[in-house]
């Protein structure tokens, strides 16, 4: 196939490489700092485009991985969109956690030009994204994402239709919940486990074991007992994730208070300078705190 993708950050530099090396397909890319996609054409070869309209226009599928709603619009409906450049049938993949009323307009716009549209957040970071294993939550239409799926598993361990558009964002809002609160549990437990004067490499080797298991705890106790935050999932961006959770929760009436408090733990975490931070630095909150 010709694909697009628009955005190379942390994880779309790598899926659309993904694309091309696993894939075999011809990707045209379009950043918006142009070193950025000429750093991924040196590396994967296929080409550039200075505007995402003039990379989606022979594309059968472009993907885009941006920033938020407004990044999202930019690329999509804005001057130059891709929009504006897709022929009639091709499909938009939009990788983006966004918020699920950007995936309705977005899909609304799509039909009215006869595109396809994909709300399909992912989870795994960078590390699934860089090692191809991400977890990916779609909405849309059926026949639509049956055509997106093949292409879309070169850099995904799973991938699942979740409903109309909108259902993909919901379901990654589900996630970022689920995470929050995961974090500063672990965060706590590493504390307590501290102040307790335990052997903490022999207290996760026991309990990672039982049903405190999780991906948070095999992945990042030791970077936390160690305070090494300098890479991951940035805190900022965390915190506009949780923004939307919170915003969707008060308009369906969802009682999210622990989200709510994590939030603000975040905003304690910004506060110190670790905008940047991984989301796991919840645990340098409570050690300030001592």
């Amino acid at each position: 196939m010709k694909v697009a993708f628009l955005g190379l950050g942390v994880m779309g530099f790598p899926m659309a490489g993904h694309l091309a090396v696993r894939g075999g397909h011809e990707v045209t890319v379009y950043n918006r700092s142009a070193a950025k996609a000429q750093a991924w054409v040196e590396k994967y070869g296929n080409a550039s485009a200075p505007t995402p309209a003039e990379a989606a226009g022979d594309a059968d599928i472009v993907f885009a991985c941006v920033g938020n709603d407004d990044d999202l619009r930019s690329v999509t409906t804005g001057p130059d969109g891709a929009f504006s450049g897709m022929r009639k049938g091709a499909i938009f993949v939009d990788h983006t956690t966004a918020s699920a009323d950007v995936a309705r307009e977005l899909y609304e716009a799509a039909g009215k030009l006869g595109l396809g549209f994909v709300d399909a957040p992912v989870s795994g970071g960078q590390a699934g994204a860089e090692n191809g294993a991400l977890g990916v939550m779609c909405g849309g239409d059926p026949d639509v994402y049956a055509k997106a799926e093949p292409v879309i598993a070169h850099y995904a361990k799973a991938c699942q239709l979740m409903g109309p558009a909108g259902a993909g964002q919901l379901t990654k809002m589900v996630n970022q919940i689920c995470i929050a609160g995961l974090v500063q549990g672990l965060s706590e437990g590493i504390h307590f486990a501290r102040k307790a004067g335990l052997d903490l490499e022999k207290v996760m080797g026991v309990i990672s074991k039982g049903a405190a298991q999780s991906w948070q705890m095999e992945n990042r106790w030791k970077t936390m007992n160690e305070g090494k935050f300098d890479f991951g999932f940035a805190v900022d961006w965390m915190r506009k994730d949780l923004g939307i959770c919170l915003a969707t929760a008060r308009h369906t009436g969802a009682q999210l208070p622990v989200t709510a408090l994590v939030d603000q733990f975040y905003a304690d975490v910004q506060v110190m300078g670790g905008k940047r931070w991984d989301t796991s630095s919840l645990v340098a909150r409570l050690e300030r705190k001592g």
